[in-house]
């Protein structure tokens, strides 16, 4: 039986974020914002979890310290690709290629249990994997590259678009052939290394399992606040 295991790339410093240490260590309802995050992913009960962080790093241990299943690695490096590429490799002696790898963001603590469990059950029998994304809404422009004063070049069709999000789930072949791909590296999501895998006929293009609004990422100061807002809300739910 395929066994799941979770990947949380925790390597970045967070320079967006404006805080003095990496925003992953933010208060978020009086825990660091990873243990949120940890505690959600959870649910999938997976075989272990690691925490893939920078080779410098010192406040997990003292942050968060040891918790069931949860292996911190200091694997990190200067792209999100190639922490997780680091963390697979370092993970293959125990996994199997149809194991799955759930690859989940630590600046997203709020993503809801239901979400999660629709992920694993929607995509259980597929060959390759997905991830969660929520279809495009709002109307999307299309801008000059000023950012002193920007306009709007024009407005974009919006049919058929998608804001993905994470967990990323895909099997642990398919995201390893995936992660070896020449310009993986420059990925910025799971899903767009397996979209190049694809477009060389070695596997079927990443599934779409919708996804949900609540399912933030944590970029700025202010989205704080609507993280706990969130959680408090799901935990009166």
């Amino acid at each position: 039986m395929a066994r799941t295991w979770i990947i949380v790339p925790a390597a970045g410093g967070g320079t967006r974020f404006g805080a003095t240490q990496p925003k992953q260590y933010a208060d978020l309802a009086g825990a660091p914002m990873i243990v949120r995050t940890l505690e959600r992913m959870a649910a999938l009960e997976a075989a272990a979890t690691i925490v893939a962080l920078a080779p410098d790093d010192s406040d997990f241990e003292r942050m968060v310290g040891r918790r069931p299943l949860v292996h911190p690695l200091h694997c990190g490096a200067p792209t999100r690709a190639e922490t997780v590429r680091n963390a697979v490799h370092a993970m293959a002696p125990g996994c199997a290629d149809d194991d799955w790898v759930a690859v989940h963001d630590a600046a997203r603590p709020c993503v809801p249990r239901d979400a999660l469990a629709r992920l694993v059950t929607q995509l259980q029998d597929d060959p390759v994997g997905g991830l969660l994304a929520i279809p495009l809404a709002d109307t999307l422009k299309r801008g000059t590259a000023s950012d002193a004063e920007p306009r709007v070049v024009r407005t974009e069709a919006r049919a058929g678009l998608w804001l993905a999000q994470t967990p990323q789930l895909f099997r642990f072949g398919v995201l390893t052939r995936a992660l070896a791909l020449a310009g993986a590296l420059d990925c910025t999501d799971e899903a767009q290394a397996v979209e190049a895998l694809a477009a060389t006929g070695a596997c079927a293009m990443p599934r779409l399992v919708h996804g949900s609004p609540a399912n933030i990422k944590v970029t700025w100061p202010e989205d704080l606040s609507l993280a706990a807002a969130i959680l408090a809300s799901q935990a009166a739910a």
